[in-house]
């Protein structure tokens, strides 16, 4: 028995969840949509994220830290749903401009919109996923190198060129349209 020292207990898994989603929710989703360009998918996504921490809380290791696990989950699961059957046959894009016209924007569109820099974020949706995602978790989510290969098992090689590959794709596109940036 120690006097004068008080033992405190770690959070409860109900707690340690809640605190995540409270912490990474919001970057988790946007992660989620750079891979689906869906807000409705990507919303999805990050429920089956924290459904999927909180089954395998127990199994954290500690390895890494909580974000990157979670956006390594996160990751595995838009991966899968590109993969999924549903995805292929269903293109919602079709179905949205049939629905509200060709001359309105979609939800993604104003959301997008609403981003500081609407080119160079369209520009950044628009590259091929190897490259949106190392430019995305290292400028937008300003993961570490050694965070995204713990996310990504690439080695930090690969990731330094797949960064510089994107930002010259990224900086001829912007040439293209008249970008200064």
């Amino acid at each position: 028995m120690s006097i004068g020292k008080m033992e405190v207990s770690p959070p409860s898994n109900e707690e340690l969840l809640k605190e995540l989603i409270e912490l990474y929710a919001e970057s988790i989703k946007r992660l989620a949509y750079t891979y689906v360009k869906n807000w409705s998918a990507a919303d999805d996504i990050t429920q089956e994220v924290f459904i999927k921490c909180y089954e395998k809380m127990e199994d954290f290791r500690g390895d890494s830290s909580y974000k990157t696990w979670l956006y390594k989950i996160t990751r595995n699961k838009c991966k899968d749903y590109l993969k999924s059957k549903w995805y292929r046959s269903f293109y919602p894009t079709a179905f949205m401009q049939e629905r509200i016209g060709n001359n309105e924007f979609s939800i993604e569109e104003h959301v997008i919109n609403k981003l500081d820099d609407l080119e160079l974020s369209q520009k950044v949706l628009a590259l091929p996923t190897k490259y949106r995602e190392i430019i995305i978790l290292f400028y937008y989510e300003q993961l570490k190198m050694k965070e995204i290969e713990a996310l990504t098992h690439l080695n930090v090689d690969t990731i330094k060129t797949r960064l510089r590959r994107g930002k010259k794709m990224l900086q001829k596109k912007l040439e293209r349209s008249g970008g200064n940036e």
